[in-house]
């Protein structure tokens, strides 16, 4: 059984989405027989690369509001960040992630997709570390298992742009409109960051689908 999960890495529902998936997951009986791709998915695509800003200083523009009322909307997403065993620092960068994207199609052929998401999210999240950075984000990729060399020919062209917009293509044609999205088999979908409790019911359902 596949599970395609389209997600953004500096999307904190993805981040938590994540966290009630993967719980689910290692309960399910047949979790070796579960591949999972992580799929492309740029919550801000517009965004100028190289321009910065605080996440509360972004959500307070895009949203129309003061400053503090976007901290304590960051504030109650990280209660819920928390409660799963995660880092959350109020203090994360905004920034363009297609890049990071890139990088993560490299994870993927190399056998640390996941590795490498974990690893960018603690940095991320957790560490408020400035991820956008291409030097920052080779040192993240290299401690998740990928070759120095290779994250920094990623880096310095275009591999996997084409991989990137097809995801994102794909996402459009399937009529995904936010993250996290998760699909089971292409068969069956969840979205949002469900309850674990809901994930383990859709692994459930979808492999009983299989007959």
């Amino acid at each position: 059984m596949r599970v395609d999960v389209w997600s953004d890495v500096v999307c904190p529902w993805c981040y938590i989405g994540m966290a009630r998936f993967e719980k689910a997951l290692a309960g399910f009986p047949r979790r070796d027989e579960v591949e999972v791709v992580y799929r492309s998915f740029e919550l801000d695509p517009e965004r100028p690369k190289g321009e910065r800003e605080t996440v509360t200083g972004m959500l307070a523009r895009k949203y129309g509001m003061p400053e503090a009322q976007a901290r304590a909307a960051d504030a109650r997403v990280a209660r819920l960040a928390r409660a799963e065993g995660l880092g959350f620092s109020p203090d994360r960068p905004a920034g363009n992630t297609f890049d990071i994207h890139r990088v993560i199609h490299l994870g993927r052929e190399k056998g640390v997709q996941r590795e490498l998401i974990t690893a960018v999210s603690q940095a991320y999240f957790a560490q408020a570390r400035q991820v956008f950075d291409p030097d920052v984000l080779a040192g993240v990729a290299v401690g998740a298992g990928l070759d120095p060399a290779a994250v920094q020919e990623v880096l310095g062209g275009d591999a996997y742009a084409d991989a990137v917009r097809r995801d994102e293509l794909e996402a459009r044609q399937l009529g995904i409109g936010g993250v996290p999205f998760f699909a089971i088999d292409m068969a069956l979908g969840v979205s949002g960051a469900q309850a674990a409790e809901t994930f383990a019911s859709a692994l459930d359902q979808a492999w009983a689908r299989r007959g």
